[in-house]
């Protein structure tokens, strides 16, 4: 069984909304789970939709050990338990005092059922006191839910002295396995800037014997997403509450990444092409561009003493064009595909007069001939 404690002492960082989602998403994928509520909110307890009141053994009976662990399991879905949590845990501190050996009563207790689940999630308190020793010593791997802000990293360092130091005292197979990103918000920079830092401060740790020289930040990241706060208040999972929201994608590949299985998109196959389908065969029209089509400007010669505008034969559709015999006068043709350059044609400037009624001519006078003469 891997157990992993879900831990972080600042507050708000999503610490019980990754453990209760990641273990829905293993349970899912058909592995036993277990998790474990030690925050005494008993915020994971009402996020899986169990009231705190009506809880009667749970992890302040295991704690006092007034209760077997596993007897104090309940099913709240298929391959998830939970051990759940009420305000009475407030008082296992100063009850346990004065126990010899207080740090590693939960380590004890689960020992009978280690080969029963996969995995056991435990949900840490949000502080560095007993309940989080006694996770830390019964753990082997260490999950931090991180808010890429400023003032979250201010503890982180003080978190990883807190693990380094169970791992040589108590718990010498405890590591940090990763850092998990929560509220994401790829648009600003600053969580750019919080993940390249962490990225550089877990490289600069390979190869120095700490606790965490193999963590990494979990190439999964938690995006924003309103479905996450709205889930616990109808005490479902988010793969419950919204299957096809952005937050269950990313819990879902948290899942994955505890698996072993990559999350690589595949390639979209490529479109076979049918071969019942008939080619269509390019018409010649088609294939000749307006660029290809040589356009022939004509000089037109110009009456004296008027000033007309050189026309210009429009160009028509290639195939409705005669074949014609060129005259002298035309430009030569402009190869296909290069630029077509027109030149200006310089008509001889005429005498300009200033406009005058048109006289009209007088009508012919024809000569008169006597009526008797014939024109002999």
């Amino acid at each position: 069984m891997r157990t992993i404690a879900v831990l972080n002492q600042k507050g708000g960082v999503g610490k019980t909304t990754s453990a209760v989602n990641t273990a829905a998403a293993l349970a899912a994928a058909g592995r036993r789970v277990v998790v474990i509520d030690f925050d005494p909110q008993a915020h994971m307890t009402i996020h899986l939709g169990v009231e705190p009141t009506a809880v009667q053994a749970g992890a302040y009976e295991v704690l006092t050990e007034s209760a077997g662990f596993e007897s104090s399991l309940m099913l709240v879905r298929p391959n998830l338990w939970l051990l759940a949590a009420n305000i009475n845990l407030v008082g296992a501190e100063t009850e346990l005092v004065n126990v010899v050996g207080r740090e590693i009563i939960l380590r004890e207790a689960m020992q009978g059922c280690r080969d029963k689940f996969d995995f056991c999630l435990i949900d840490c308190a949000p502080s560095l006191g007993l309940l989080s020793l006694n996770a830390l010593a019964a753990a082997e791997e260490v999950l931090i839910p991180l808010q890429p802000h400023f003032l979250a990293l201010q503890g982180f360092g003080k978190l990883l002295q807190t693990v380094d130091l169970v791992n040589k005292r108590i718990n010498p197979r405890l590591k940090v396995t990763g850092v998990l990103l929560c509220m994401h918000d790829t648009r600003a920079s600053l969580s750019n800037e919080v993940r390249a830092d962490i990225e550089g401060f877990l490289d600069a740790a390979r190869g120095t014997n700490s606790a965490w020289d193999g963590a990494v930040v979990l190439p999964a990241f938690i995006r924003r997403n309103i479905k996450l706060a709205e889930a616990p208040s109808y005490g479902k999972t988010i793969f419950e509450y919204d299957p096809a929201c952005n937050g269950a994608e990313d819990y879902r590949k948290v899942g994955n990444f505890f698996l072993g299985i990559s999350d690589e998109p595949e390639a979209p196959p490529e479109p076979e092409q049918s071969q019942a389908e008939p080619q269509v065969e390019t018409q010649p029209q088609a294939e000749m561009s307006s660029a290809s089509v040589p356009i022939e400007i004509r000089e037109v010669p110009q009456p004296d003493g008027k000033i007309e505008t050189p026309v210009h034969d429009e160009p028509t559709e290639p195939a409705q064009t005669q074949p014609q015999a060129e005259p002298q006068a035309s430009v030569e043709e402009t190869p296909a595909g290069a630029p077509i350059e027109i030149r200006e044609v310089h008509v001889p400037a005429p005498t300009r007069t200033e406009p005058s009624a048109v006289t009209p001519e007088p009508p012919a006078i024809l000569p008169e001939y006597p009526a008797d003469s014939s024109g002999v």
